[in-house]
Parts: C-alpha cells; sequence; structure tokens
C-alpha cells in the first residue's frame, strides 16, 4: 500500500536510512497496484475507462516516487 509507505516514510523522515527504505518500499507497491488494475479489467470487475483513469492517476504517483528516490540517492 503506497500512502501506507509514505505514512511511514513521513514517521522516519528524521532517519536518513529508514527514511529512504520506506520510501524505496513504495514503488513496488505502486508497480502491483498497477498490475492488479489491469487484473481487473481482463477479469471485468473494473470498468475499462475507470481502470485507465486509475492506471494513469498510479503512473504519475510512480514518477512521482521515482523521481523522489532519485533526488535522495543522487541529490
Amino acid at each position: 500500500m503506497v500512502s501506507f509507505g509514505l505514512a511511514g516514510a513521513c514517521r522516519e523522515r528524521r532517519y536518513q536510512v529508514a527514511f529512504r527504505g520506506k520510501f524505496n518500499d513504495c514503488e513496488p507497491e505502486a508497480v502491483e497496484t498497477r498490475t492488479w488494475l489491469k487484473f481487473a479489467v481482463k477479469c471485468k470487475y473494473l470498468d475499462v475507462k475507470l481502470g485507465r483513469e486509475i492506471y494513469v492517476a498510479y503512473n504519475q504517483v510512480l514518477g512521482g516516487l521515482v523521481s523522489t528516490i532519485v533526488v535522495f540517492l543522487f541529490g
């Protein structure tokens, strides 16, 4: 769950190593959510249009996470 991971990272922000670890855990969670969205649409549990909207939103979340991780690791 991306939101829980981000909340945990915020609580750990004083401790750089723990903060980075929690933040890094969010990326695979976002990727997993996108995979489940595809599955839900293919199995017709979720409308195609709504599935695409949520997928696009998760792409934005994932892009923000990756950008932030790169800043913390290399910036």
